[in-house]
């Protein structure tokens, strides 16, 4: 992060107006972005979309069982119902 002086960057009515509530200060300003959504940053979200996918999937072609899957999975029998009815 690069400090600049804010008299270089803001038009002075607006540095006028900044002045009143930070004069003197340290003002941290985030860069514009969009907020991501939950996981797509580390990837967790794709990671527990194809888990949920293999999970539907050896319960309805391959028949196993939700107490198998479960155990296997390291998740209690209530989730992989949800995961399964979703």
């Amino acid at each position: 992060m690069k400090y600049r002086n804010a008299s270089e960057i803001f038009p002075d009515e607006l540095l006028r107006e900044i002045q009143k509530y930070s004069s003197g200060e340290l003002v941290y300003i985030p860069e514009k972005e969009e907020k991501k959504g939950w996981g797509a940053v580390s990837g967790a979200r794709v990671y527990y979309e194809q888990r949920n996918e293999e999970i539907r999937r050896r319960f309805y072609v391959e028949k196993q069982k939700m107490q198998e899957l479960a155990e296997e999975y390291g998740l209690s029998v209530e989730t992989v119902r949800k995961i399964l009815y979703r």
